[in-house]
C-alpha cells in the first residue's frame, strides 16, 4: 500500500486512519484490541485518537481512548508499527491551548498511551483567546523536546491555519502539517471554499473526519424507517435524507457495482482521490467491518467516475 507524506513532515501515512472515537464508547477494550491488530494487518498506520474521548458516554471522563491504545500498544508491542495521533483544547480537564495548558495535557496523554512520543500533537480546536505564538512555542518545545514528532490543527478557519502558518514561517516555529476538517461528499463547502486552497498551496495535509457522513454513504440508511438502526447517528443522517442525498447514494450504488465493491469504500476512496487529502478517517467496531473499509485504500476510482459523484453531490 502506498503511504502518503503528510504536509512537509517526515511522517508517511496509510490513506485510510482508524478514527479511535469508539475505543472505550462502542468498542470495549478486547475489541478494540481486535481492531487494532486488524488494523495494522491491513497494513495501515495511523491511529487517530483525543484526550477527550469517550467523555461523552455515561460513566466515562476522558482519556479511556488514549488509555485503551496505551495498554494495547504495551500489550502488542506494536508501536514501530503505528503512528499514533491525539489531540487536545476539548477536554475540560485541559480546555484550549494556553502554553501551560498544552504542557500539563501532554504528559497525561504520553502517560495514558504508554509511550515516550506522541507522532502527531493536534490542536483540536483553535483557542482566539490564547495569542498563535504562544500555543505555535509551546507546540514547539514539545517538538524540540522529542515528546512529539509533528504537529496539526483541528477545525480551524482558513484565515487562522493561515495566520498559524505565517506565524510558524515568521518565528521559526514548528508548524501545523496537517489539518483534520470535516469533509466527506455530503459535507463539502465547508472545507472545499477556502481551506482546501490554502492547504493545497501551503502543502498542508489534510486528514478528513466524518469521511462517510456519521454513515449515511454506507448506504444502510436510506429511509427514515433506518435511523433506528443507529441511536447516536441516527439525529445526524436524517439531514441527509433529502433529493441530494438520495443522488449521491445512487451515484455511490453505480460505481461500487462497477468495481464490486460497497458504497462506503466508493466514498472513501472519492475522499482520498480530492487534492490535499492525506487520509480519511473511519471507525469500525467489528474486523469485519474494518475488513470491508481497508479494501478503500486499494481501490482507484476513474476520473469520471470521481466527476460522476461530485456532480451528484453538487449542491
Amino acid at each position: 500500500m502506498k503511504h502518503r507524506q503528510l504536509g512537509r513532515s517526515s511522517l508517511q501515512v496509510a490513506p485510510l486512519a482508524f478514527g479511535g472515537n469508539v475505543f472505550g464508547w462502542s468498542a470495549d477494550e478486547a475489541r478494540s484490541f481486535e481492531l487494532l491488530d486488524a488494523f495494522v494487518d491491513h497494513g495501515l498506520n495511523l491511529i487517530d485518537t483525543a484526550d477527550v474521548y469517550s467523555r461523552w458516554v455515561e460513566g466515562n471522563e476522558g482519556g479511556e481512548s488514549e488509555t485503551i491504545i496505551g495498554r494495547w500498544l504495551k500489550q502488542s508491542g506494536k508501536r514501530d508499527k503505528v503512528l499514533i495521533a491525539t489531540k487536545v483544547a476539548k477536554w475540560d480537564r485541559y480546555p484550549g491551548l494556553s502554553p501551560v495548558n498544552i504542557r500539563e495535557a501532554v504528559e497525561d496523554s504520553l502517560r495514558r498511551l504508554q509511550t515516550d512520543h506522541i507522532d502527531l500533537y493536534q490542536a483540536h480546536e483553535d483557542d482566539p483567546k490564547v495569542p498563535l505564538e504562544e500555543t505555535l512555542r509551546a507546540f514547539d518545545d514539545l517538538v524540540q523536546a522529542g515528546k512529539v514528532r509533528v504537529i496539526g490543527a483541528s477545525n480551524f478557519e482558513a484565515t487562522r491555519l493561515d495566520d498559524a502558518l505565517k506565524t510558524s514561517e515568521e518565528k521559526g516555529l514548528s508548524r501545523y502539517e496537517s489539518l483534520q476538517p470535516e469533509y466527506n461528499l455530503m459535507d463539502r463547502a465547508g472545507f472545499e471554499s477556502a481551506l482546501q486552497p490554502l492547504c493545497v498551496r501551503e502543502r498542508v495535509g489534510v486528514i478528513s473526519y466524518y469521511s462517510l457522513a456519521s454513515g449515511f454513504l454506507s448506504g444502510k440508511y436510506r429511509s427514515e424507517a433506518d435511523l433506528s438502526k443507529s441511536k447516536a447517528r441516527g439525529g445526524k443522517v436524517k439531514a441527509y435524507l433529502n433529493d441530494r442525498g438520495y443522488r449521491v447514494l445512487a451515484a455511490l450504488d453505480q460505481v461500487a457495482e462497477a468495481h464490486s465493491a460497497k458504497p462506503a469504500q466508493v466514498a472513501l476512496a472519492w475522499v482520498m482521490a480530492q487534492p490535499s487529502i492525506a487520509a480519511a478517517i473511519a471507525s469500525a467496531t467489528t474486523v469485519e467491518q474494518l475488513a470491508e473499509l481497508a479494501k478503500a485504500a486499494e481501490l482507484t476510482l476513474s476520473s469520471e467516475q470521481l466527476d460522476a459523484l461530485k456532480q451528484a453531490s453538487d449542491s
